[in-house]
């Protein structure tokens, strides 16, 4: 890895993948074709792409079986148990609705609901995601959601992978489709003949799941534009760089446009460190996919002091952010923006991936200064809810009224002022 000092000049954001023009009208092309020809277009769309000939898109029980039957029971056991802290998790998030009484007989209040529906997207191709259905579903199921649909590009055989099938069961999800990329994302915009459109799509994919996501924002909701995976390490002297190696690498394994950066005070930690990457590297199975993520996208900035490091951080806001110092409790408190905070030697990051409890759908690309992680606050919507009474509209209207047309907004005076208790009784 390069090695590079900090300086005041220097900027270490995260560039915003936006896709290039012919990715973008790709995926444009491929939306329209799903809105004009429904499962059509998804057979051929799945085909073209995925190599798997299907005659329906809908996971069979039949098929969800037999994954459970050909899944490791231990496997199928840790999941479970990372279910159960994931959704315990979570339950911290519920929220109740609340009602303000006046005095005068009126009140305001706000009611909390779920959405209707979810369509949660779980990435296939290079890798499988059994933990992402389980990040997607249980923060929807937590906050009430009715209707979850899972949604995964199938394998060239036409079937899922057994541990997203099994995760799916674990949740008692059963509406689970095979479909990837843009086409996945349109029809759960838009529907099929097969898949009823949802509300809102949240979960992780490629370009053009992004891209995809991006165009059909407005029309249903979606949870954040996700890009390639990131990590950064704050490190000190204290640390071990064959264990800041193995997490920086945990992450450049996900995407060649991934991003692993180390900050360290630790000239030597820095060299070490670099030699690790490259040690490790070629032992890594998916080498080939981590090799370009640190070539192109990943560095080590040395800095002077811990406050500088953290300065740094702040301005990357990193979708995970480890803390491998001295005091490392002290350093994390001082961080304002990351999408999860990793603190301290054993709290390596795929912990919070898989079984923390934590969700792993974290904002990227620096959004994390203003973007939170994956959670239930995703799936419920707030209602405000305003009761007033005749003394209440009494006591205010002409406060109203005048506020209304200082704005120039007559009618919206006029409103107010048409209330009158005489018209009861002339009635």
């Amino acid at each position: 890895m390069k090695v590079t000092r900090l300086s005041p000049g220097i900027s270490i954001r995260r560039t915003i993948a936006e896709g290039t023009e012919q990715q973008v009208a790709a995926v444009r092309a491929i939306i329209q074709e799903v809105k004009d020809h429904g499962d059509k277009a998804m057979f051929r769309f799945t085909e073209k792409w995925d190599g798997a000939k299907l005659t329906s898109l809908r996971v069979t029980k039949e098929e969800i079986a037999h994954a459970i039957d050909r899944f490791d029971p231990q496997l199928l056991a840790d999941l479970t148990e990372a279910a159960a802290n994931i959704r315990k998790y979570h339950e911290s998030q519920q929220q109740q609705g609340y009602r303000l009484d006046n005095e005068d007989g009126s009140y305001v209040a706000q009611r909390v609901t779920a959405i209707d529906s979810a369509g949660l997207y779980v990435p296939g191709g290079t890798a499988a995601y059994p933990s992402s259905v389980l990040m997607n579903v249980i923060p929807a199921q937590v906050a009430g959601v009715p209707r979850i649909v899972l949604i995964s590009p199938p394998s060239k055989d036409g079937t899922l992978s057994d541990g997203v099938l099994v995760s799916a069961h674990i949740l008692g999800i059963s509406e689970v489709y095979k479909s990837g990329g843009a086409q996945a994302i349109a029809a759960l915009a838009y529907g099929t003949e097969s898949i009823a459109s949802v509300d809102k799509i949240t979960g992780p994919g490629n370009i053009f799941v992004a891209l995809a996501k991006r165009e059909v924002n407005g029309d249903v909701a979606i949870d954040m534009i996700a890009g390639p995976s990131e990590i950064a390490v704050i490190a000190d002297d204290t640390a071990y760089a064959d264990e800041v190696a193995a997490d920086l690498l945990s992450q450049a394994e996900h995407d060649p446009l991934a991003s692993a950066v180390l900050l360290t005070t630790s000239k030597k930690l820095a060299d070490a460190v670099s030699i690790q990457v490259e040690k490790q590297l070629a032992s890594l199975p998916r080498e080939a996919i981590a090799s370009p993520a640190i070539a192109n996208h990943s560095m080590i900035y040395l800095g002077d002091t811990m406050e500088e490091l953290i300065t740094a951080a702040d301005q990357l806001a990193p979708e995970h952010l480890e803390i491998m110092t001295e005091d490392a409790e002290a350093v994390a408190d001082k961080i304002r923006h990351a999408g999860a905070i990793f603190i301290g030697r054993y709290s390596s990051e795929p912990i919070g991936d898989y079984f923390a409890g934590t969700n792993h759908v974290l904002p990227t690309n620096s959004t994390a200064r203003f973007s939170s992680a994956l959670s239930v606050y995703d799936f419920i919507k707030r209602t405000s809810i305003i009761r007033y009474s005749e003394k209440a509209w009494q006591n205010n209207k002409e406060k109203i009224a005048r506020l209304a047309r200082l704005e120039g907004l007559e009618g919206h005076a006029r409103a107010v002022e048409s209330r009158s208790w005489e018209k009861e009784n002339e009635q």
